[in-house]
């Protein structure tokens, strides 16, 4: 079927006039009586006919002008579908992201993002470091946003430092460690709540005794949650490594109690994980440059 010349009739149909569809789209009466006989030979149907000195529909033609009607509406639609897309103000975005920034970033990045882009769909999946990076590069997630720093990154995986943010061993307000200073031997000594296998944060205690040489600590409890590792801390059992970012108001509140270790200042690394050489969507480049210009800052 000719469409351009279903756009014709369509147009005549809509303003009810060859005269003023001539107007509209700047093509002479002639030329469009011309293709709307020949669209009528195409379909074998009468589609106007003269009434007075003007035209009107045929019963034909006032259903086809219904169907043409809401064609090019969808047409309207795929249009403003594309654009939207284009510009990142429809799409979906897939977050795999760890603990830290899950839990502590995230959730204010979102509200804020949703209030310009409310039609970008966006999946949150929490995870450990392990996890949230394998499912970057089997591509269910378009991006990872990581709490820690790993090891090694694979090539095909692009990261950007967002910023940074201090880690620290706490106890609880009662325990003989508390707001002390020792050293990293008599720390390893305590045992330890941490989470999972898995989690950045406890590979980062493992690798700073392998650095200095230490004894490994004695994980007495695991939890596949912070939270949960952190309220046993709270309530008196073991010591906790672990971001800033996450016990400071326990700490200002007198709940925990930090723990100086000498020599020790480690840094935790918050980075958005991509893949690399591979284009992004423009709703996840919104989404990063929002967060850019958004990071979280630690109070002086």
């Amino acid at each position: 079927m000719n469409l351009h010349a279903l756009r014709l009739f369509h147009t005549i149909a809509s303003t009810g006039s060859v005269t003023r569809a001539s107007e509209l789209l700047n093509i002479s009466q002639p030329a469009i009586t011309a293709q709307i006989k020949k669209f009528e030979k195409e379909l074998m149907l009468t589609l106007l006919k003269p009434l007075g000195r003007g035209i009107a529909l045929t019963d034909a033609g006032e259903e086809l002008a219904l169907l043409a009607k809401r064609l090019f509406a969808v047409e309207q639609q795929i249009e403003q579908f594309a654009h939207d897309y284009r510009n990142g103000t429809k799409g979906s975005i897939r977050l795999a992201a760890t603990y830290l920034p899950a839990h502590f970033l995230i959730p204010a990045w979102i509200a804020k993002f949703k209030r310009l882009h409310e039609e970008v769909e966006m999946t949150i999946t929490t995870t450990n470091s392990n996890d949230a990076l394998r499912r970057l590069l089997d591509v269910d997630a378009d991006i990872a946003i990581y709490g820690g720093i790993a090891e090694e990154y694979p090539d095909t995986i692009l990261t950007e430092e967002l910023f940074q943010d201090e880690l620290w061993f706490v106890v609880a307000p009662n325990h003989r460690y508390a707001n002390q200073r020792v050293t990293l031997s008599e720390m390893m000594k305590e045992p330890f709540v941490m989470r999972e296998e898995g989690s950045s944060t406890r590979e980062r205690l493992l690798s700073l005794c392998r650095t200095y040489t230490s004894s490994l600590p004695t994980i007495s409890l695991q939890f596949n949650g912070l939270h949960e590792a952190i309220t046993a801390v709270i309530a008196g059992y073991g010591a906790n490594f672990v971001s800033s970012l996450v016990v400071r108001e326990y700490v200002e509140r007198g709940e925990l109690s930090r723990v100086y270790v000498e020599g020790i200042d480690l840094k935790n690394t918050i980075a958005i994980c991509t893949r690399k050489n591979e284009p992004l969507s423009a709703s996840t480049r919104n989404f990063i440059q929002m967060i850019r210009q958004n990071p979280y800052r630690l109070p002086r």
